[in-house]
């Protein structure tokens, strides 16, 4: 069979090549390794997906967590909060992955905690002896109703009467905001403070009791015009602007009830009947005080009586200067715990609601929110005020009669070298006569022989306290009449004697005739505000009306950002301005 060999071998010599060939040739090498990365690839891909299933599941565990918690921890869920998460889980199908619901409510809070544990199987992982992915939800939830201290700074000034629908829509957006935020507030956990401010802060009989008047004032016991309001305020020293507190022990003066603005009054060599301080006919009320006797004006603190504080705001009279540094400076030491015990003492008499007398609270107290809302319809006025010199009870040497005419002892009239000469001594100026006497004015002239004598005692008249002095007539008639006519005899002498007890009678604070310069009074309102915030006080500040020197103060003043704590607004734009402050507050009141 050799044909078969043949064969055979031809067969066997061609596969041999063919496998030498099979060998050599390396173009199919590649195929291995595209088939492990390929493996990797949807082992990765796999991995993707079950972390992708896992988080999805987590994602969708914790939204409905976080949703069930803060609908249980409201104050106003009257369902028992451990079923309302259950039942938020059990609507969402996720009921079996709810682990604890934790509750702790206290008297003006409810937090609410809340465990579920996620368990995802895997499809990829398990080949890898990872059969399933699992991880721990906690979501906690907290509604805490804060007590808010607020005190309205309202400015009353002249301004706001010029324009008379300033005062109008003033009163309306506060009373407005009396009623938002002091709706549903039925634990008393907000009071509000009203301190009224122009060119002084009236606090009113009670809250200025509190405190150590030095001298303390007197009132007539009738007061020209038939007014019936007082002067209760104080002249605060100007290094108080650097701290939120006001001493109590130390003596501080009060500002009479009298007029130093400057007049145009007359100056004839003549007696001019007494000039009182400047009464508005119309209004019928003092226009140029200082301090204005208007009760509507009083401070009232720590009040949520809806009715009271309305009326109290429909009350406001706006009349005289601007002190918006003082104003802001009464209604942030209100808000200071150092006044606690002035709280203490008025919820004693009656004058505040028993429910306050912790307030106010301490500075770094997390349920106590601090806000003071400053309002001004222009800028710092310049003042001029009352000498410290020439105020309180101390004696002046001016004499009224009981029927209203004056006198004045001139202590250089008295010669006291003789016995003769002591007792022919007239030191008494007498202006509506023009004489000198030996007596003060009693409604009757002395005789001409009566003797001056330095231990006398006088009917019909009194010796004034400068307190009184400043009730009765204005430092101009005072500096004209009872000095310049009584102490020279020519003009010239008149006129530079008017001029030095004019200014010995007044103070004067950022003085320019202009009154649109009042560096001090701006560096005290920027330390007070500083003050202010640094203790955590919110500062919103409105700028109702005003100029740039004003709105830029206010700006200044309010809290970052200026975006949400200012407002420079005109017209029913006030309104709005109170309504987004309410706004604000309602939701910084709630915690969540």
């Amino acid at each position: 069979m050799p044909g078969m060999k043949n064969l055979l071998r031809i067969a066997l010599h061609g596969l041999g090549r063919r496998s030498a060939r099979f060998a050599r040739d390396t173009s199919g090498v590649m195929a291995v390794h595209i088939l492990i990365f390929f493996f990797l690839m949807i082992l990765i891909g796999g991995i993707a997906v079950d972390m992708m299933r896992f988080e999805t599941k987590r994602v969708s565990v914790q939204n409905t967590m976080d949703r069930a918690t803060l609908a249980a921890a409201s104050l106003k869920q009257t369902l028992n909060p451990t079923a309302v998460v259950e039942d938020w889980f059990k609507k969402s199908g996720l009921d079996e992955e709810l682990d604890t619901v934790d509750v702790q409510q206290a008297m003006n809070s409810r937090t609410v905690t809340a465990k579920a544990t996620v368990n995802s199987p895997n499809h990829f992982m398990s080949m890898m002896d990872v059969p399933y992915l699992e991880a721990l939800n906690v979501s906690q939830a907290e509604q805490r109703v804060t007590n808010v201290e607020i005190a309205l700074v309202l400015d009353v000034s002249g301004s706001m009467y010029n324009t008379i629908s300033r005062i109008n829509n003033l009163k309306s957006a506060a009373k407005d905001f009396v009623d938002t935020v002091l709706e549903n507030d039925t634990e008393n956990k907000i009071s509000i403070t009203i301190v009224p401010y122009n060119g002084q802060v009236n606090l009113g009989p009670t809250l200025i009791s509190k405190f150590n008047v030095n001298g303390g004032h007197t009132f007539p016991t009738s007061q020209p015009n038939g007014a019936t309001g007082k002067s209760y305020c104080l002249n605060l020293p100007t290094n108080t602007y650097g701290t939120t507190t006001i001493s109590r022990t130390t003596p501080i003066k009060q500002s009479p009830f009298g007029q130093a603005w400057a007049t145009n009054m007359s100056t004839p060599t003549s007696y001019v009947a007494i000039v009182e301080p400047q009464w508005d006919t119309t209004r019928k009320l003092y226009t140029n005080l200082w301090c204005s006797p208007v009760a509507g004006n009083y401070v009232r603190m720590h009040n949520n009586n809806k009715t009271t504080l309305k009326a109290q705001i429909d009350g406001l009279v706006p009349v005289g200067a601007t002190s918006i540094d003082l104003g802001m400076k009464w209604g942030t030491y209100l808000l200071d715990p150092t006044s606690r015990g002035i709280t203490e003492s008025m919820v004693t008499s009656g004058d505040i609601p028993a429910y306050f007398s912790t307030r106010p609270a301490d500075y770094g107290d997390k349920e106590t929110l601090k806000v003071i809302v400053l309002m001004t319809d222009g800028a710092n006025f310049d003042q001029e005020r009352f000498s410290d010199t020439y105020l309180g009870t101390t004696k002046s040497d001016i004499w009224r009669a009981n029927d209203k005419y004056m006198s004045i002892f001139v202590a250089s009239k008295v010669d006291s070298s003789t016995t003769t000469k002591l007792c022919n001594s007239r030191p008494f100026y007498v202006p509506h006569l023009g004489a000198w006497h030996s007596r003060p004015w009693n409604g009757t002239a002395p005789s001409g022989s009566a003797c001056y004598s330095t231990t006398a005692t006088y009917t019909n008249t009194t010796r004034l306290s400068w307190n009184e002095v400043w009730s009765y007539a204005h430092t101009d008639w005072v500096a004209w009449q009872l000095y310049a006519r009584a102490l020279c005899t020519t003009t010239s002498c008149m006129n530079t004697t008017y001029a030095e007890w004019k200014n010995k009678f007044r103070s004067y604070l950022d003085w320019t005739n202009t009154h649109d310069n009042t560096p001090t009074m701006d560096a005290n309102l920027n330390d007070i505000c500083a003050q202010a915030k640094s203790k955590g006080m919110l500062v919103y500040g409105i700028a109702f009306e005003t100029d740039n020197r004003g709105a830029n103060a206010i700006r200044n003043c309010a809290s970052s950002p200026s975006s949400t704590y200012f407002f420079d607004v005109n017209g029913l734009e006030i309104k709005t301005a109170f309504a987004l402050i309410a706004s604000n507050l309602s939701q910084l009141r709630l915690t969540q």
